[in-house]
């Protein structure tokens, strides 16, 4: 369980973030992006360590290659407390990532391991939007194949 304050500030931050992002405020969107960074660094490996804070971070973090360093940072603090939810959501941002990098086998084994999580987790609409994106990457990863 995540340390309520914790959630709080990483909560707002991303809210902080979005604002930012949006009204296309650089400055601020780094700065809060910082005060993000250092939450996660401030707790890590204590008791108050928790893949929200990571996944939270990588979901804000520009560069795409790092995003995914620390999505699998995430991934690896969620596997520690077997969290099925984060699970789930950060092998299928990490998907994301990866097929806008152009690594589609990448992104095709970090559906595949959400898919396997998910089936743990109550959000139906979720799982569906994992298999369909899955389904689809299959369906033109087979075609490609087909033509070689």
């Amino acid at each position: 369980m995540i340390n309520t304050k914790i959630y709080k500030a990483i909560y707002t931050l991303a809210e902080e973030l979005l604002e930012a992002d949006h009204i296309g405020n650089q400055a601020a969107f780094d700065g809060f992006y910082a005060e993000l960074e250092a939450i996660c660094n401030d707790n890590e490996n204590t008791d108050k360590d928790h893949p929200e804070q990571w996944e939270t971070l990588a979901d804000f973090t520009e560069d795409l290659d790092e995003a995914l360093v620390i999505y699998d940072k995430a991934l690896v603090k969620a596997t520690a407390i077997n969290s099925k939810d984060h699970l789930s959501s950060i092998a299928f941002s990490m998907a994301v990532l990866q097929l806008e990098t152009g690594n589609k086998e990448a992104a095709i084994q970090s559906l595949q391991n959400a898919k396997i999580t998910a089936n743990k987790i109550e959000d139906k609409e979720f799982k569906v939007e994992i298999d369909e994106l899955l389904t689809k990457l299959l369906a033109e990863y087979s075609i490609l194949n087909s033509f070689n």
